[in-house]
């Protein structure tokens, strides 16, 4: 069991996620990854994001904790510097590692129900949350 921080990060009605293929299933993922000896939730989420998206980030509050090998943290999460799709993790640089391919891509919201993501309950609570808010904001 690992405990896991990753990021939700929303930019114009997008999500940032990670495309994994891997032994031929290909599904999606929010970018981060396990702690490191002594790191706090938020601090493995930003090593983690920065190392797979090449973008620092600015951690907000946590969105949802899922319990699945350990203790899932998932962090609301803005870009604050870099680059997206330049992260130079092992995922992208150590070509022993046999883990599958990892893609930095942006989803579209209102397309989270359609593909296959993990967990799929973080993402179906941010879908149905943009809905709400844009049906509320189609009102005003």
């Amino acid at each position: 069991m690992r405990n896991r921080g990753a990021a939700i990060i929303l930019e114009n009605n997008k999500v940032a996620l990670i495309k994994r293929n891997r032994d031929g299933h290909g599904y999606y993922v929010f970018p981060g990854g396990g702690f490191e000896k002594g790191e706090t939730p938020d601090l493995a989420t930003k090593r983690e994001v920065y190392e797979e998206l090449g973008v620092e980030i600015k951690v907000h509050e946590c969105f949802e904790k899922v319990e699945y090998s350990g203790t899932q943290y998932f962090f609301l999460s803005e870009i604050i510097g870099g680059e997206f799709g330049t992260g130079m993790g092992a995922e992208f640089t150590d070509t022993n590692r046999n883990r599958g391919t990892y893609e930095p891509v942006w989803v579209e919201i209102d397309k989270l129900s359609l593909i296959d993501i993990r967990p799929r309950e973080v993402a179906l609570k941010i879908e149905k949350l943009f809905k709400q808010w844009v049906k509320k904001n189609d009102q005003t």
